[in-house]
């Protein structure tokens, strides 16, 4: 179990501290640097590592390097309708299952959303974001969707910081608005159209230099 914990610790720091930016696309690690640096033995980080590159994070030559993986448009994109399908999923098999409870859930978190996107405040945003669309997923109480979206998501998050940070330009509270006033009408059919419509907002930056 001690094992699993600090395997899983190292492998979220890693993860989080690549899609911050902190660690750049293209930077070389070492399994050594990072033990050190997280107070851990090497062998948890190199599972950490190794679920990484499964994730396509990063990008491993045996006897050679490990790297951070480039943000690559048509990875970005592949992995972002395999999450937006997900999301579609889910939220047809949740909507008719929502409380009101769950709906001023939404509400409030979109609230957060959009003052975090206003104030720049990107860290915010994904978090607002996150707990928005995790009422759907967690009603509809799909285990193998939920996880589907856990292990993609962080491969486009570096590139939904880069359209969170824009600030005003950014069209996802307006977005998550449709979706939330066609969960509050029942309206099924309304809110996945909604969901397919936020998820193609990344298209245009997945294309971008």
């Amino acid at each position: 179990m001690r094992r699993t914990l600090l395997r899983d610790r190292a492998y979220e720091v890693i993860r989080d501290a690549i899609v911050a930016g902190e660690i750049e696309p293209g930077a070389v690690v070492r399994d050594a640097d990072l033990a050190e640096r997280l107070g851990l033995s090497r062998a948890p980080v190199r599972e950490a590592f190794a679920r990484l590159v499964d994730e396509g994070l990063l990008e491993s030559k045996p006897q050679s390097y490990t790297r951070v993986t480039p943000v690559v448009a048509a990875d970005v994109r592949d992995a972002a309708a395999v999450v937006g399908a997900m999301h579609e999923l889910v939220t047809r098999v949740a909507v008719p299952r929502l409380r009101p409870a769950d709906v001023d859930a939404m509400r409030a978190a979109n609230e957060r959303f959009a003052a975090a996107v206003r104030a720049g405040d990107v860290d915010g945003a994904l978090r607002a974001d996150d707990e928005l669309h995790d009422v759907l997923v967690r009603v509809s109480a799909n285990r193998a969707a939920a996880a589907t979206i856990t292990r993609y998501t962080p491969l486009i998050r570096r590139l939904e910081r880069r359209r969170f940070g824009e600030g005003g330009a950014c069209r996802s509270a307006g977005l998550h608005e449709q979706l939330i006033e066609a969960c509050a009408a029942g309206d099924t059919d309304g809110a996945v159209r909604a969901t397919a419509d936020i998820w193609r907002g990344l298209e245009g930056p997945a294309d971008a230099p």
